[in-house]
């Protein structure tokens, strides 16, 4: 970290973040690599296209893919790519989307797939001009399902890897991309938060978008991966709907140097310094009353465990949710990861902790647990007070 804390001059508070790879966080801790190759760019000029084809050898070595290039957001190359297989290299056809007249545009993706990362899937679908076609129920889904649904109007089909969706009675990747490929559809797999760069272009995917600054530790941006053709129809929607999405040759270089680092990176280290991390957290809550801490694998299989945290209220004297609020305004403030808070439980990830925080984040948990035994009362505010008052903030802004 550096020695000033850049935060306090701006007025901003000093998060301590055991959510996650959050995007609304910041996502994660900048590689110092990175960072060098940032710096090193800002002041230079450069050819944009010229640096994405630098690039694009970069991240084909990493993933696998023929070519790739970097965009906004793994958000944006959601678009870029539905857009690639829609419009092909016809310039004209480009510059009208989202216009998708004359055009196939029908974008098969399974209803249990259809998440919000924070904006919905399929809003990034329409984006391009495409129609998502939603197959199958929200908890089931099988091949005929996908192959009924293909038809001459079929441009593409998605796949969504993430925690957000539905763990089960859906029809895995290896099939997926079977069922699509029998029929001529490419597969674009939505892989923002995964680990593993190569398994999903090695399991049946024609296009990979990964985030470059989650697990990679780069700036704010997406990559996209995969076959040749398919990558540049993608790559040329930045003369159309892509321009909006454009990327700073900060954040291309930044990606860069992020891929180079991550071949050099100590990945089984810093596994190994999470998971104590991990251990202290347990160690801390195991015990208290109507407290149940237990790691947890990741769901989606990256290499990456996380300290689910069940709260009896009846106990421990507070619901999950206003602990996690109680943790959010408390000096410093820690933000947890409660998306499945309405359970009586939340996470805590390890993976963005600067050194000592770990400890921070086990002596606020103690202080607020202590605080929440010592009521009369069980602190309890009603669920949908709070969710009332996340989106009235966002609505007041700016103040």
């Amino acid at each position: 970290m550096p020695d000033r804390d850049i935060r306090e001059a701006l007025g901003l508070r000093p998060v301590i973040n055991v959510s996650g790879t959050m995007t609304g966080l910041g996502a994660s801790i900048v590689v110092p690599e990175a960072i060098a190759a940032m710096t090193g760019i800002l002041p230079q000029f450069v050819e944009i296209n010229d640096l994405q084809r630098r690039i694009s050898p970069v991240i084909a070595r990493l993933t696998g893919a023929e070519a790739g290039f970097v965009t906004a957001s793994c958000s944006a190359g959601i678009s870029l790519a539905v857009a690639g297989t829609m419009t092909g290299n016809d310039l004209a056809a480009i510059e009208r989307l989202p216009d998708a007249t004359g055009l196939k545009n029908e974008v098969i993706i399974q209803m249990g797939h259809v998440v919000s990362y924070g904006a919905p899937v399929d809003q990034a679908i329409r984006i391009a001009g495409g129609k998502p076609v939603l197959v199958g129920q929200a908890t089931s889904a099988y091949r005929y399902h996908i192959e009924g649904a293909i038809n001459e109007r079929t441009a593409a089909a998605i796949y969504v890897i993430s925690h957000h969706v539905v763990q089960y009675g859906l029809v895995g990747l290896k099939e997926f991309a079977e069922a699509c490929h029998a029929k001529g559809v490419p597969v674009i797999v939505d892989a923002a938060s995964e680990y593993d760069l190569k398994l999903f272009l090695e399991q049946g995917a024609d296009i990979v978008l990964y985030s470059g600054h989650k697990f990679l530790g780069g700036p704010t941006s997406g990559i996209v991966a995969g076959e040749k053709t398919l990558v540049r129809n993608a790559f040329l929607q930045n003369l159309g709907i892509g321009r909006g999405m454009k990327v700073g040759k900060e954040s291309m270089l930044g990606v860069m140097a992020a891929l180079i680092a991550w071949e050099t990176r100590d990945h089984q280290g810093i596994r190994d310094r999470e998971a104590g991390y991990l251990n202290l957290w347990r160690d801390t809550l195991d015990g208290r009353p109507g407290i149940k801490p237990v790691i947890e694998a990741d769901p989606t299989g990256n290499p990456l465990d996380r300290l689910r945290v069940t709260i009896d209220p009846e106990e421990a004297h507070i619901t999950a949710w206003d602990l996690a609020d109680a943790l959010a305004c408390g000096t410093p403030p820690i933000i947890v990861r409660d998306h499945e808070v309405e359970h009586n439980y939340f996470y805590l990830d390890p993976c963005n902790l600067h050194p000592g925080q770990e400890t921070i984040v086990a002596n606020r948990l103690s202080e607020e647990l202590t605080k929440a035994r010592s009521s009369n009362e069980i602190i309890a505010t009603p669920l949908h007070e709070r969710n009332a008052r996340r989106f009235a903030s966002l609505l007041r802004w700016p103040d």
